[in-house]
């Protein structure tokens, strides 16, 4: 699979996320797809040959694994891992359609567009408020129900996150009680206990930075109706050098991940 692709999408996103937004996405990209690019796919790769019973009967070790593992963890992890990305292309749309608007100003002459070039356009980082922030809470908001209904698919689809030793099967064409053996199952409880942490880390970021973009939103009401004054470019300044560190982190660490998932 190429994760690059979903690289490149975020990427544009995390230029107008909050700081909590890229610690999520880098949480996201560190302990998530690449523990499941250079780690776990190795792990799991063997699953179904090395799924052992004590029986010759033919389309018996077939059915009791599809019976067990009805789908690979891996490929569960990674429909997870889609689910839980695809809110970011509401902010992505939304985002690449203000930019279009303003474009279409600029090059009409409007005097309400103070931009100088289209190249500052394309640089320019939106605020999360008004229609932007409706649209960046909705995306965190399914990112939590995409998060928990996997997590809860995940227990329920395999009774649990341990993966045992020793399984009895009796589903036909099954002569009888059969006993089946899973290769490594401690490696892969270790794995797996480790990857719902890291999703249950990720479930914690995005209720605080949904609390913190809803205590944002009341703070900024009362304000709104007061004679205040906006300043646009001193805003854009202070929030440029607050996120300028974690921005550098964040591209750091998505760069290597491309890196070692291209190797």
């Amino acid at each position: 699979m190429d994760w690059g692709a979903l690289h490149t999408i975020l990427g544009g996103v995390n230029k107008h996320s909050t700081s909590i937004g890229k610690i999520w996405l880098t949480v996201l990209f560190i302990f998530r797809i690449m523990i499941l690019v250079v780690a776990a796919e190795r792990v799991w790769g063997d699953e179904q040959d090395d799924f052992i019973c004590n029986t010759l009967q033919p389309g018996c070790k077939n059915v009791c694994y599809d019976h067990f593992f009805p789908i690979s963890h891996i490929r569960l992890w990674a429909l997870q891992l889609i689910f839980v990305s695809t809110p970011a292309l509401l902010v992505a749309m939304h985002v690449a359609y203000r930019r279009h608007e303003k474009k279409r100003q600029f090059r009409k002459g409007d005097q309400k567009c103070e931009y100088k070039d289209i190249e500052e356009i394309r640089r320019q980082r939106f605020h999360i408020e008004g229609s932007l922030w409706w649209t960046y809470t909705s995306s965190i908001f399914f990112r939590l129900v995409f998060e928990a209904v996997f997590m809860y698919a995940f227990y329920f689809m395999y009774d649990g996150f341990r993966m045992p030793r020793l399984m009895k099967c009796n589903a036909w064409p099954c002569p009888n009680t059969v006993d089946c053996f899973v290769s490594r199952p401690t490696e892969k409880t270790v794995f797996t206990i480790f990857m719902i942490a890291v999703s249950s880390i990720c479930i914690l970021l995005n209720v605080a930075e949904l609390c913190y973009l809803l205590t944002k939103f009341f703070l900024r009401r009362p304000k709104k109706g007061g004679n205040t004054k906006h300043h646009p470019n001193h805003e854009n300044k202070e929030e440029t050098k607050q996120n300028e560190m974690n921005e550098l982190i964040s591209d750091s660490c998505q760069n290597t991940v491309i890196g070692f998932s291209s190797s």
